[in-house]
């Protein structure tokens, strides 16, 4: 029988690139003034410090990404708050966020969170004024039935819902959580804001930079993001920003592996010159750099598409996905071992690295499970 998935839609662009495929001026400064605040204020010594407070990050830190970078209104349209440009500009934040191990909500409150609010930018009660402006923190569950087990039931002041969701990405610290629960009529998604009562329960997770919790509410206050028949669609949105926003990430971590790891072969000397110089390490550096840019292309290749039409960058998603995703567990391993026996101490910063990538990997998927979806977007 003839495969009954549906073809990818039409390239939006024959014979040419998308447009915000090659980083333009703009694009050049926002990464040399957000890798220069984040090199004085979020080294690897200060995230790990950060990570082990109760908030999980360092509140001064996001003021200055919302204040000074706009890290959460960039990619917002202006007539809803923000600065009116797009997933590209987005797509150079969390690059340098990967770089920088930020464990500051830029994924969680001002990408998915953020974006998830636009669905219905003006519903009554939406908290999207307040997380644009950094007042709020926000977050995004998985959208799907094995994480939200939630029930929404109408009241004459709002829906109110009852129930879990697990496995939340800052549910520690969130004051808006957007997840999808199921109504009369379907299933819809909506903007949570946790009371006091509400019990969060931290979970032990292997990336302590990124911290999750299970979340337990009753009769909480809620906005209603979409109707039945438009939530498969915004989930499907949604779920491809969340996977697009990590290879991202993951191509920032992959190009700074790389450069500790360089850094490391040209200084580190083993009978009587630098490992650099062998050949063996000459190739593996090689292959990192072949990796670091098939994760570039196709995460920036997504995110150019994305910024145009998400539903025609579903199949470039799922490739980003696939590609950024083994290339970061390569070049993590490889960073690791290439830096001998010290890379192998829990104290080198690699291994914060490593965690970083494994837990980006459970979030989102493996590269089988992202090259299954392309599979089945090309109807094989």
């Amino acid at each position: 029988m003839p495969p009954t998935s549906a073809a990818p839609a039409e390239h939006p662009w024959p014979g040419s690139e998308p447009p915000g495929l090659s980083p333009d001026p703009e694009q050049v400064q926002l990464r040399e003034s957000l890798r220069g605040l984040l090199g004085k204020y979020s080294d690897i010594d200060h995230v790990r410090a950060i990570a082990d407070t109760g908030l999980g990050y360092s509140p001064q830190l996001w003021r200055m990404l919302v204040d000074e970078m706009s890290v959460t209104g960039l990619a917002v349209p202006e007539q809803h708050g923000g600065l009116g440009y797009g997933t590209a500009e987005l797509a150079v934040v969390l690059e340098e966020c990967g770089r920088a191990l930020v464990c500051e909500p830029v994924y969680s409150s001002a990408v998915l969170g953020t974006h998830a609010l636009l669905t219905a930018p003006e519903a009554e009660g939406n908290p999207l004024p307040e997380v644009l402006a950094g007042n709020l923190v926000a977050t995004m569950s998985s959208l799907d039935p094995a994480t939200d087990d939630l029930r929404a039931t109408p009241s004459p002041h709002g829906w109110r819902i009852d129930g879990t969701v697990t496995h939340l990405t800052g549910g520690r610290s969130a004051d808006i959580v957007i997840a999808s629960a199921e109504t009369a009529g379907g299933p819809r998604l909506f903007a949570l804001q946790p009371s006091n009562d509400a019990v969060r329960t931290d979970l032990r997770v292997l990336d302590p930079t990124r911290r999750q919790a299970d979340l337990t509410v009753r009769d909480c206050p809620a906005v209603a993001l979409t109707a039945p028949d438009a939530t498969p669609a915004a989930r499907s949105r949604l779920r491809d920003l969340a996977t697009l926003a990590l290879a991202c990430e993951n191509t920032g971590i992959i190009e700074r592996l790389l450069e500790m790891t360089v850094e490391y072969a040209a200084t580190r000397h083993q009978f009587g010159r630098a490992i650099g110089s062998f050949q063996a390490i000459k190739h593996r550096l090689a292959d990192l750099l072949v990796s670091l840019e098939r994760a570039r292309s196709a995460s920036r290749y997504a995110a150019a598409l994305y910024a145009e039409d998400p539903h025609s960058a579903r199949l470039a998603v799922a490739v980003a996905g696939a590609v950024c995703t083994d290339a970061a567990v390569h070049a993590a391993a490889e960073a690791v071992q290439l830096h001998g026996g010290v890379g192998f101490t829990w104290e080198h910063p690699a291994h914060s690295y490593l965690r970083r990538v494994l837990g980006n990997e459970a979030a989102q998927g493996d590269a089988r499970t992202h090259r299954t979806r392309v599979a089945a977007l090309i109807g094989v």
